[in-house]
């Protein structure tokens, strides 16, 4: 059994100015998710440049933080943020949506690829693989700000949440780093290396987190100003990414079983990024 080491969520000040663990974590995010990007341009299938990536980061930036914190209000305490709206400003509190984060990442995705006419896919495909390795920043935030945490357990590696109760939980914050982070960057990283229909790589990034997100929703305890809201036993990050499942599915079946009409492009090859994919899977 373990404790939790309880970490000051303020990493150091500058005079008055006090800068936080999470807004850390995703600065970090931030700027490995660039590298990792700059990396998929140099694949041959890939048709980015580094410039398109690092202008793309500016619209990400945007979306992610600006959907996650808007999510976080109207998906888990709209009550709360209407009766306090100056709150919503207060990210070094903590309180951001994953889900919102997503979408905002989907608005920013699709005025990005309106501004320099790529398909909307072209982008979320490109972005999918890069996308797992701020969520597990985020939830590495998440376990220094001692949020998020588990239900009471007697598992061997339960830990113990000082400020909450002396009972044993499970650390949910690190299940999730671990599975909709590193293991679902591995994933598709992997699958990503090779040229896929458009589509497939962002069904197979729904679809993944999507699963990931409602186990481990089994272990993490349910958020107090909400707690169950289905069956007795369903939590709102499962009703959540219920729909992901279907979505990344829906995905998946649309970019392998379409007909190849123009089998000849590959994803991104046309300057709007109409055509069909290849089923010989060459290189542009």
């Amino acid at each position: 059994m373990f404790i939790n080491p309880s970490i000051n969520s303020v990493a150091f000040s500058i005079g008055p100015l006090e800068v936080h663990w999470y807004g850390l974590m995703y600065l970090l995010s931030f700027h490995v998710g660039w590298a990792l990007a700059v990396r998929r341009t140099k694949m041959a299938h890939i048709n980015w440049s580094s410039e398109e990536v690092g202008d793309f980061l500016v619209y990400a930036v945007l979306g992610v933080v600006l959907g996650g914190r808007l999510g976080y209000a109207l998906f888990y305490q709209p009550s709360y943020f209407f009766a306090h709206p100056l709150h919503v400003f207060y990210v070094w509190d903590g309180g951001m949506s994953f889900h919102g984060g997503m979408l905002g990442v989907f608005v920013a995705s699709g005025w990005f690829a309106w501004r320099i006419q790529k398909h909307f896919f072209d982008v979320t495909d490109f972005i999918a693989p890069i996308v797992p390795i701020g969520l597990f920043f985020g939830r590495i935030g998440n376990f220094i700000n001692g949020e998020l945490y588990g239900r009471v357990t007697d598992v061997p590696w339960a830990m113990i949440y000082p400020y909450v109760d002396r009972l044993p939980r499970h650390p949910s914050e690190l299940y999730e780093a671990s599975l909709e982070g590193l293991a679902l960057f591995i994933i598709l990283w992997i699958v990503a290396r090779k040229p896929r229909p458009r589509m497939a790589i962002s069904g197979a990034f729904l679809l993944g987190y999507g699963c990931f997100r409602f186990f481990i929703e089994f272990f993490r305890q349910p958020d107090p100003f909400a707690g169950f809201v289905a069956f007795g036993w369903m939590t709102l990050g499962q009703v959540y990414s219920a729909p992901m499942i279907v979505a990344g599915l829906v995905l998946i079946s649309l970019a392998y079983l379409r007909p190849r009409r123009d089998s000849h492009h590959m994803p991104g090859s046309s300057p709007r990024g109409i055509g069909q994919v290849s089923t010989t899977h060459h290189n542009e």
